[in-house]
């Protein structure tokens, strides 16, 4: 079932400290939003990034954002305990551009994230 749009603005919420901590190049903000065996799985310049989140971690907190680094949020569902969220990424270390698909679920009344998924723009890799 489709839940309210307060929901929705609740995802949002929560998706906003994973850009926070994209941008600033600082991972704190993401610590407090995945869950503690959250995975990551994509592919970045060719190469497979499969596991925990902690590779996502020190990514974010050994590249910079860069100033010209864009993010866009967009809720895609949200059915009572679990949710989907886009998030578009442009020029993140002054080249990269993402899609970032993070998996949600409702725990204790917090929205946090299980999983997240990306994909690198294909023009955006560096061989």
């Amino acid at each position: 079932m489709r839940d309210e749009i307060k929901e929705y603005e609740a995802v949002a919420k929560a998706a906003e400290k994973f850009v926070k901590s994209v941008a600033e190049g600082d991972s704190k903000y993401a610590r407090t939003l995945f869950t503690d065996d959250a995975v990551l799985f994509g592919i970045l310049d060719g190469v497979l990034e499969h596991g925990p989140i902690e590779q996502f971690y020190h990514n974010v907190d050994t590249v910079a954002a860069g100033e010209n680094f864009r993010a866009r949020i967009d809720v895609l569902a949200v059915e009572e305990t679990v949710a989907v969220v886009r998030v578009l990424e442009e020029k993140w270390g002054g080249r990269i551009d993402f899609t970032d698909f993070l998996l949600l679920l409702k725990l204790d009344g917090e929205w946090k994230c299980v999983a997240k998924a990306y994909n690198q723009n294909s023009n955006t890799i560096k061989a």
